[in-house]
């Protein structure tokens, strides 16, 4: 969101001997990371700070409306996110099979959301945040499995739409964004 909106991003990766000495760990809020300053404002939780950014960045909709059907977009991913992330750090081995498997049916109510709203964005006419959370989402269940968007074709168009806009393009070619992890334990 930051890239396409313009915005710098100055990140500091912690290295997981920085984050066990305990220091910093200890200075957040909540005791995990990510931690995000804009100015003299220290926010944490990821969902706090995509919110923040959406009001900040005119991507949380035009009216009180669309930014209520925009958090319950945003709380649709998430709840898909958690299942991605509970298989990736606790169940690899023996959960990717049947998290693959299942993939189609946790895809198609944002299938079916795209379709309806014709506009290719999840709420309303214009890009939100909650757009660039399933972005980055798909993204990753594109690595998982290739396959995962084949049989979903208001999701693949979105994400090819979204891959399309030209800061968001330089992004994604950009070496230094082509080596970042996707997920702390190295499995994707």
């Amino acid at each position: 969101m930051l890239a396409d909106k313009d915005q710098q991003l100055k990140e500091n990766l912690v290295t997981f001997d920085e984050w066990m000495k305990g220091d910093l760990k200890a200075s957040c809020v909540f005791g995990q990371l990510p931690k995000f300053e804009d100015g003299d404002l220290v926010l944490y939780q990821s969902n706090t700070m995509l919110r923040h950014l959406g009001r900040k960045h005119g991507a949380y909709g035009k009216n009180d409306c669309e930014a209520s059907l925009i958090d319950m977009m945003n709380d649709g991913v998430e709840d898909l996110r958690l299942k991605y992330i509970k298989m990736i750090y606790q169940e690899y081995e023996t959960g990717k099979e049947a998290f693959i498997k299942d993939l189609p049916n946790q895809l198609k109510p944002f299938e079916a959301v795209l379709a309806k709203n014709k506009s290719g964005f999840l709420v309303g006419d214009q890009i939100s945040f909650a757009d660039y959370n399933l972005f980055d989402l798909l993204l990753n269940f594109k690595v998982l499995c290739s396959t995962s968007l084949d049989s979903f074709s208001a999701l693949k168009s979105y994400v090819d739409k979204i891959a399309a806009r030209p800061k968001v393009k330089a992004l994604l070619e950009c070496d230094d964004f082509k080596k970042l992890p996707i997920n702390g334990n190295g499995k994707q």
